[in-house]
């Protein structure tokens, strides 16, 4: 349950401390008085947008304390999170003043969605503007499903959603991936053949323009190659002959004179090479040919490698094989992405299989809890003043799932006889809508475990017996949990196990906000003044007296 509240620096509050208790808590006090700032600094406990105007002292940082006395029950959540279990628990908020904000739970710096799912198990804030609540699906499908013990099922069937629509969603990006793929997929093809008929991995480009170069020269190489073989072969006059002679004369003159050997040895060795150069220059000569097929055959490939480079934009054969791997892996990518569609689909029939499952089982027990629903409801409505009062839960199959199984739902009502039922948003009036709203809290708080609700004027728009009967379901409500209202009505007030009042002063020249818990005898005088208005009459008096018993 909430225990205690503490607000400081938030708009009209300098410094507010409520303790609260087990059963029904009433909280009344004049319109303007600051129920409602109360009320918005809680919703920041439960995690909503914290905003730097509600400072009330911009040179200071504004807090928000909620403690909740809580039971183990709650410690795997805590573990969970890595938080420090205590059962005195609190929540706090506090914004800076440059309008930054921080979120505490027993002093434990968290996020603020950590904080919302841990508050939004502790505490349930229904405002009198939020009745619209009632109208919308997701509302209905929560009411239902809690009458339905459907609470686990629902989890793990919208956990199991969340996993099939990202699997759909895969499974399109994938599909227009291998659609654009295909588009181009010809041509890459293409270019990828070209480039494998290239044979890039054995050719060099230099080596391929060398071997052109000799063959379309051949005959000038031939020429001065026979030229330089006349020169050293001639007979007495070649240079071989001439270079022999040289030899020969200075091992003779180095027999005469040992400084010439070194000469002669020098001379000797240099001969030698030039010989084997002569050799491997002859080789040479009778690889040359003059082929015009081998010409052309070099020069098709010449072109085809400088025509790839011209297209692709590069200027070597490396980039080339660059090219040529990327467009083979993005080949083998475009088959992957095959098996990946394969797989997701396979995926997702496993999915559905599961969710069809689950869906006929909320379905069940749904249409199993409907007829309790509306016997219990109707039956609170005719306590509320409307006798006549029908109402109708009705399910229809949908062809695909949804976030609340595979059906849509519609709540429809009639609040006077011989009329035909309707959906409740064209049939429902104001007052009707409080108490109907009021009704479902009831059974759902009968079923829920939620230890805090906080119900915020849901009685307006009514008086009276109803007022009265309002006050009683509200009383019996509490008998279960921790009900905290914030009301106008005498008949509400007086159900009260506590209760407080919102007031205004005036300090040091401005308007401030505060609560105060209420003795008997004061709420007797409250209860009083909500009867007759800024003076208190002695009939309202023991009116009052009358209600509190």
């Amino acid at each position: 349950m909430l225990s205690r509240i503490f607000i400081q620096n938030f708009a009209l509050i300098q410094t507010l401390e409520i303790n609260l208790h087990t059963g029904l808590q009433v909280i009344t006090g004049e319109t303007g008085a600051g129920k409602s700032i109360i009320l918005g600094a809680l919703r920041l406990i439960l995690g909503e947008r914290a905003d730097v105007k509600s400072i009330q002292n911009s040179d200071t940082k504004s807090i928000v304390e909620a403690e909740f006395s809580i039971s183990d029950h709650f410690k795997s959540f805590f573990d969970e999170n890595d938080l420090d279990f205590d059962s005195q628990t609190v929540i706090r908020r506090e914004i800076l003043p440059t309008g930054k904000s921080r979120a505490f739970v027993n002093d434990v710096p968290v996020t603020l969605d950590t904080l919302k799912k841990l508050s939004e198990k502790l505490i349930d804030i229904h405002s009198q503007f939020e009745t619209s609540s009632l109208l919308e699906e997701e509302y209905q499908f929560r009411m239902i499903d809690g009458l339905s013990k459907n609470k686990s099922l629902i989890l793990d069937y919208q956990a199991e959603f969340q996993t099939y629509k990202a699997l759909l969603k895969e499974l399109e990006t994938y599909k227009k991936q291998l659609l654009d793929g295909n588009k181009e997929h010809d041509y890459r093809t293409f270019l990828l053949d070209e480039l494998d008929a290239a044979e890039l991995d054995e050719l060099d480009l230099e080596e391929l323009q060398d071997q052109l170069s000799r063959q379309e020269n051949a005959d000038a190489i031939t020429e001065n190659l026979a030229l330089i073989f006349n020169k050293t072969d001639q007979e007495e006059t070649g240079l071989l002959d001439s270079m022999l002679d040289i030899k020969n004369r200075l091992y003779k003159i180095g027999g005469l004179s040992h400084e010439f050997t070194i000469y002669h040895q020098r001379f000797e060795g240099n001969f030698l090479e030039f010989k084997d150069f002569l050799f491997d220059l002859q080789n040479e000569a009778e690889k040359i040919e003059n082929d015009p097929q081998i010409i052309f055959n070099l020069t098709a490939k010449l072109n085809i490698i400088n025509a790839l480079l011209l297209k692709h934009h590069v200027n070597s054969i490396a980039e080339l094989r660059e090219i040529r791997d990327q467009i083979r892996g993005e080949q083998t990518g475009f088959a992957e992405l095959e098996d990946w569609i394969i797989d997701r689909e396979k995926q997702i029939a496993i999915s559905a299989e599961s969710l069809e499952k689950m869906a006929g089982d909320l379905s069940q027990n749904r249409k199993k809890s409907v007829p309790g629903f509306i016997k219990k409801t109707e039956k609170l409505l005719k306590q509320l003043g409307l006798e006549k009062a029908r109402l109708e839960v009705e399910l229809t199959d949908l062809p695909s799932f949804s976030n609340f199984g595979k059906e849509k739902i519609e709540l429809l009502f009639q609040a006077n006889a011989g009329f035909p039922l309707k959906p409740i948003h064209t049939a429902i009036s104001g007052g009707e809508r409080s108490r109907v709203m009021l009704s479902i809290k009831k059974l759902m708080a009968e079923n829920a475990e939620l230890p805090t609700l906080i119900l915020d004027e849901i009685d307006t728009g009514v008086s009276g017996k109803v007022a009265e009967e309002m006050g009683n379901v509200m009383k019996e409500m509490a008998e279960n949990m921790q009900l905290i209202i914030i009301t106008h009505l005498a008949q509400v007030a007086a159900k009260g196990n506590n209760n407080y009042k919102v007031i205004k002063k005036e300090v040091a020249g401005k308007t401030q906000s505060d609560v105060i818990s209420l003795n008997e005898e004061e709420k007797l005088q409250e209860i009083a003044q909500l009867l007759s208005g800024a003076q208190i009459t002695e009939a309202a008096v023991s009116q009052a007296k009358e209600l509190m018993k």
